[in-house]
């Protein structure tokens, strides 16, 4: 058997149809995945350049970063007296009412005193 560019082969039309649709589908899958696989590998290196980018700090970051700390360990003081000096002023509330209502017994008891003639 001779085999040449004018080799005829006898062959349904139905079977060349679906050789050629397997191949077509073969590609299109191929390129999909590919497809697919380039695009997790660009996220993946988007994300770790995001990560590297975020690791890296300059001096002046890591000082703003610890005035921070500071200023909250003073935030978190002032908010903690300022809670003690709102007991504060009901304390001063209660001595002041206390303090009138003693007047005026005080002054009650005078009255008394002068009533009974000393």
């Amino acid at each position: 058997m001779e085999i040449s560019d004018k080799t005829t082969i006898g062959m349904p039309i139905r079977n060349l149809i679906a050789i050629v649709a397997s191949v077509g589908m073969g590609v299109y899958s191929y390129f999909g995945i590919l497809e697919r696989l380039n695009t997790i590998e660009t996220r993946q290196t988007l994300f770790e350049a995001d990560l590297v980018k975020a690791a890296d700090q300059t001096p002046v970051d890591q000082e703003q970063f610890m005035l921070l700390e500071f200023i909250s360990g003073q935030v978190e003081g002032v908010v903690e007296d300022l809670e003690n000096m709102a007991h504060n002023k009901v304390n001063i509330m209660r001595l002041q009412t206390d303090m009138e209502k003693a007047l005026s017994d005080i002054e009650a008891l005078k009255d008394k005193i002068r009533a009974n003639g000393h």
